[in-house]
């Protein structure tokens, strides 16, 4: 920095030399609250939103330790901007704290993605509707291609990471391998590769280095760590033990009451897995949802999930609440409650795969960022998360080639036609919401409202 820029920096932070005071916990709730229903974006508008609340206006949590955190979160399954929200209430309140500020980062998505799927399952026939879902879902397919992108360019920086893509993509199109094993072999290519070249497998640059002038925070650089945030090894052993209480005691109340082998409990233990798959964001477990929610339970259709994933992307929230639309799906589709009662099977399916989903995220907060923490920059720990990551590229390259199949060719495959029978109206608004998405860099919410009213255009015309 120059020597004017650190003056006119100091000069700034003279002006407001105090830190601010700590907010009540009522303070707290509000603001935890309000992000829950601004959260749009994905995570990168999440975070940065966060970023410019609680870092340059409220002062909370100084730049250098907000980063410090969000490092923390990335290299954990699970969507980090919630992980990110629930830590940094967790530091200021304590466990209390971190309670909140995730679960009410997630459940004002759960009520509005409630109330869309039932709009979707008691209406979603009526042709005004039919047609907002024809031009929603080519721009999905855009959507997936484009996090395929997104994630490519900024993890595929070797040619050993080009390779386990690629094998991930061949397995998964070509075999049908499992997603869980293909993340294993990944991780475990990940941890042998970092043995013969360490450098293919560094995590790519963080983010940029906290500035060393500042208004003070009231987490700040110098803040001492919490006494409640330091490692103790019994305090891990004791959250863990109240964790594994809690996933065990709900599956098991789900179990005498309906049954192992009914919706609801099997809900819990699926997405109990996915959540711990959850590396590279909510696109990278798709497959797997898809895989056993759509082949193996039965809960939803192919083309019910594109819909899901459209719905999902229109609402506030980490992008993988799309579970809480399969939950509901699957509750209203096997009836759970008897033909009377279609909307509280739904309600509670949405809920069971809610709470299943981001139970483990409280806990590797909760419990595990103490411990963690000191991994960062060791390769031998990156190594397989970047080999992971590498794998999710190729797996999002077939998520959207499956979305891509049952969007453009909805009849299937037509050998007496003109492109085997493509809908070409589909084509032609994935075209251009996949240029919007890479060239002109437009919103998500954009993208998915004009492709919405391109297709209600199309179903008035027709």
């Amino acid at each position: 920095m120059s020597a004017v820029g650190e003056a006119a920096a100091s000069a700034g932070v003279a002006a407001d030399a105090q830190a601010p005071r700590a907010p009540s916990r009522a303070e707290a709730f509000a603001y935890w609250l309000r992000l829950g229903f601004l959260s749009f974006g994905g995570p990168a508008g999440q975070i940065a939103l966060m970023h410019r609340e609680l870092v340059d206006e409220k002062r909370w949590i100084s730049e250098s330790r907000f980063l410090h955190a969000l490092n923390y979160c990335m290299v954990l399954p699970g969507p980090e901007a919630q992980q990110l929200a629930t830590y940094i209430g967790w530091l200021m309140h304590r466990t209390w704290g971190g309670i909140v500020a995730g679960a009410l980062f997630v459940l004002p998505s759960l009520f509005i993605l409630v109330a869309l799927s039932w709009i979707y399952m008691a209406y979603g026939d009526v042709p005004a509707i039919a047609g907002v879902l024809y031009g929603v879902k080519p721009a999905v397919v855009a959507l997936v291609l484009h996090a395929a992108w997104r994630i490519g360019s900024r993890t595929l920086k070797h040619p050993a990471l080009w390779l386990i893509a690629t094998l991930a993509f061949v397995a998964i199109f070509a075999w049908s391998v499992p997603f869980p094993l293909i993340v294993l072999g990944a991780g475990l290519a990940g941890f042998a590769g970092s043995r013969i070249v360490p450098a293919a497998f560094r995590l790519g640059a963080r983010h940029a280095t906290a500035s060393t002038v500042h208004a003070p925070a009231l987490i700040d650089d110098d803040t001492p760590t919490p006494a409640h945030a330091r490692f103790r090894a019994a305090h891990l052993a004791r959250v863990v033990t109240v964790f594994v209480a809690i996933w065990i005691g709900v599956l098991g109340a789900l179990s005498l009451a309906f049954g192992w082998q009914s919706p609801l409990a099997q809900m819990g233990w699926f997405f109990t897995k996915a959540a711990l798959l959850t590396f590279g964001g909510a696109y990278a477990v798709l497959p797997y949802v898809y895989q056993g929610a759509v082949e193996n339970y039965g809960w939803l259709t192919a083309t019910q999930m594109v819909d899901g994933l459209a719905l999902g992307e229109t609402t506030p929230g980490p992008l993988i609440m799309v579970v809480a639309f399969v939950g509901f799906v699957g509750g209203w589709s096997k009836a759970l409650f008897g033909p009377d009662a279609l909307f509280l099977a739904g309600a509670a399916g949405a809920t069971v795969v809610t709470f299943f989903t981001f139970l483990p995220s409280f806990l590797f907060i909760l419990a595990g960022g103490p411990a963690i923490e000191t991994t960062h920059g060791r390769v031998g720990f990156t190594a397989p998360l970047t080999a992971i990551t590498a794998a999710v590229v190729g797996v999002i390259v077939n998520l959207a080639a499956f979305f891509a199949w049952h969007v453009f060719w909805p009849r299937g495959w037509d050998a007496a036609s003109a492109a085997g029978g493509v809908d070409a109206a589909s084509l032609v608004i994935f075209a251009v919401a996949l240029v919007a998405l890479m060239r002109s860099r437009l919103g998500v919410i954009p993208v998915i409202a004009a492709c919405g009213a391109a297709g209600l255009a199309l179903a008035l015309l027709r």
